[in-house]
C-alpha cells in the first residue's frame, strides 16, 4: 500500500512536541524536589530514596504494560494507543504548573508515579513500531536514528527553554506544549495499520490460525501476552536474545545514572537548575548532530552491530569520567561523549525489529521495552542506596562517584554482550498465509 511521505513527518513532529514538554521540566525537577522535601539543603537522602522508590514502582507497572501496549497496538493501531499516554501525561505537569508547594509536590509525585506505571516509555515504543510499519528493513536503522535525533533535538530545546525560563513558567509552558502535542497527533497523524487486522496471539509464538469467532475477539485479556509469550519471543533467535540482554544491562546502567547523577553533581559541585540545563544542552546538541548527520552515513559502512558496540564502549568511558570528576568542568567534557553514545539505542531497536515479522513490530518493541522496565525495577534497589551512602558522612571511604563507577561496570557487561551479536538473516517474512503489505521504502 502506497503511503504519503507526510506520514513520518507527522510522527516526528508528534515525538518532538511530546518530548519537548517532558524534557523542559527535567532540569527543574531536582530543585523542586529538594525545595519541597529538604529546603535549604544540597544533600538529601530522603529525596534520593523517594526518586528510587518511584522508579521501582514505575518499572513494575511498565514491565506489565509495555508488552501489553505493543501487542494491543498491533491489533487496534498505533494512533489509538498513542492517545492514552499523551492525554494522561498532561495531568502531573498541570499540577506543578499550578503550585510547587510541598502538598502539591506530593500530589504530583503520586500522580506521576501512577500514570507513568501505565504510560512511561509507551510513546517511544509505539513510535518505533510506527516507523517499522512504514520503512523497509535496509533503511530502518537510519530512520530509527533520525527518530532518536528528533528526540535529542527536543531534549536540547527543552533544556534551553528551562535555562531561560523561571521554574513556574517552565511547568506552565510544558503543560501547554503537551496539550498541543496530543491535539497535533489526533488531527494530523494517520494510522499506520488497519485496526483489527492482526490477531492478538501471533503466529510467531503459537503457529495458530486467527480465530474468526467474534466472541473470541471480545475476550481481550485472554489474548494478552503472557510471560511464556515473551520468553518464546526472546528465544526466536540468538540475535534477539543477545539484544534483549544488552537492553537489560544498558537500561540498568542508564536508570542508575539518572537516579544518581544530579544528586551527585549537586552535592559535589553545587550544581543547580541552570548548570543541569547547560550539561543537558551539551549532551543534546552533540547527540542530535550525531544522529541526524553522522549515523545515516556510518550505518551502511560500519553496520548497526558494530555501531552498537562502539556506543556502549563510549558509555562506559563516559561513566568512569563522571565518577572521578575532579572539577566542575569535567562533567561538561563527559557530556560531549554523547556524540557516540547515542548510536546504541537506535541500533539496538533496529536489530530487534529485523528479527520479527511486519505484523509483530509492536510486540517486539513492547517486549524489549518490558525488559528495560524490569531493569528499571532492579536499578534503584542497587544505585539509590549506593548514592545516598557515598554522598553521606557515613560512607565507608571517600568516593562520592562510586555509584556512578558501578554504573560503568554494568555498562561494560552490556558492551561485552553486544560484541557477540552477529548479523543474522532478518526474520521479517509472514509465517502464515496472511501478511501485511504496508511497508514502504523511505
Amino acid at each position: 500500500m502506497e503511503m504519503p511521505p507526510a506520514r513520518l513527518s507527522h510522527l516526528f513532529m508528534t515525538v518532538f512536541l511530546s518530548s519537548f514538554s517532558a524534557f523542559m521540566v527535567i532540569p527543574a525537577i531536582t530543585d523542586v524536589t529538594m525545595a519541597a522535601i529538604c529546603p535549604g539543603q544540597d544533600e538529601c537522602s530522603l529525596a534520593i530514596y523517594l526518586t528510587g522508590f518511584q522508579q521501582v514502582i514505575i518499572g513494575i507497572g511498565t514491565l506489565v504494560m509495555m508488552p501489553l501496549v505493543g501487542n494491543l497496538s498491533d491489533t487496534y493501531g498505533r494512533k489509538l494507543l498513542l492517545t492514552v499516554p499523551m492525554c494522561l501525561g498532561i495531568i502531573p505537569l498541570a499540577v506543578l504548573a499550578y503550585s510547587r508547594t510541598t502538598k502539591f509536590f506530593y500530589a504530583y509525585y503520586v500522580l506521576r508515579t501512577l500514570i507513568a506505571m501505565i504510560c512511561d516509555g509507551s510513546i517511544q515504543c509505539l513510535a518505533l513500531a510506527y516507523v517499522a510499519d512504514n520503512v523497509s528493513e535496509n533503511r530502518r536503522a537510519m530512520v530509527f536514528g533520525i527518530l532518536s535525533g528528533i528526540g535529542s533535538c527536543a531534549f536540547v530545546f527543552g533544556n534551553l527553554s528551562a535555562r531561560f525560563l523561571s521554574t513556574s513558567i517552565t511547568f506552565q509552558a510544558a503543560t501547554v506544549i503537551a496539550v498541543l502535542a496530543m491535539l497535533y497527533m489526533r488531527i494530523f497523524l494517520p494510522e499506520s495499520i488497519r485496526p483489527g487486522s492482526v490477531s492478538l496471539r501471533t503466529k510467531l509464538l503459537h503457529g495458530e490460525e486467527e480465530s474468526e469467532d467474534p466472541s473470541v475477539k471480545k475476550q481481550l485479556f485472554e489474548g494478552l501476552p503472557s510471560l511464556d509469550d515473551m520468553i518464546s519471543l526472546v528465544k526466536t533467535s540468538s540475535v534477539f536474545s543477545r539484544a534483549a540482554s544488552v537492553a537489560f544491562f544498558n537500561n540498568l546502567g542508564e536508570i542508575g545514572l539518572q537516579s544518581s547523577l544530579m544528586y551527585y553533581l549537586k552535592a559535589r559541585f553545587h550544581f543547580s537548575k541552570d548548570q543541569f540545563a547547560n550539561l543537558m544542552v551539551i549532551a543534546g546538541v552533540t547527540g542530535t548532530a550525531s544522529q541526524l548527520l553522522l549515523m545515516p552515513i556510518l550505518v551502511p559502512f560500519i553496520g548497526e552491530e558494530k555501531l552498537l558496540s562502539i556506543g556502549l564502549l563510549f558509555s562506559c568511558a563516559h561513566m568512569f569520567l563522571y565518577s572521578i570528576a575532579w572539577s566542575s568542568w569535567v562533567p561538561y567534557t563527559a557530556a560531549m561523549f554523547s556524540i557516540v553514545i547515542v548510536f546504541a539505542q537506535p541500533c539496538l531497536r533496529s536489530i530487534t525489529s529485523k528479527q520479527v515479522g511486519p505484523t509483530e513490530q509492536g510486540k517486539a518493541q513492547g517486549c524489549i521495552s518490558g525488559i528495560c522496565s524490569f531493569a528499571n525495577v532492579i536499578s534503584p534497589f542497587v544505585f539509590s542506596p549506593l548514592t545516598a551512602l557515598f554522598l553521606s558522612e557515613d560512607a565507608p571511604f571517600r568516593f562520592p562517584g562510586f555509584s556512578i563507577m558501578c554504573v560503568g561496570f554494568v555498562l561494560m557487561i552490556a558492551f561485552t554482550q553486544s560484541i557477540m551479536i552477529r548479523p543474522a538473516p532478518p526474520i521479517s517474512r509472514c509465517r502464515g498465509s496472511k501478511c501485511s503489505s504496508s511497508v514502504v521504502v523511505v
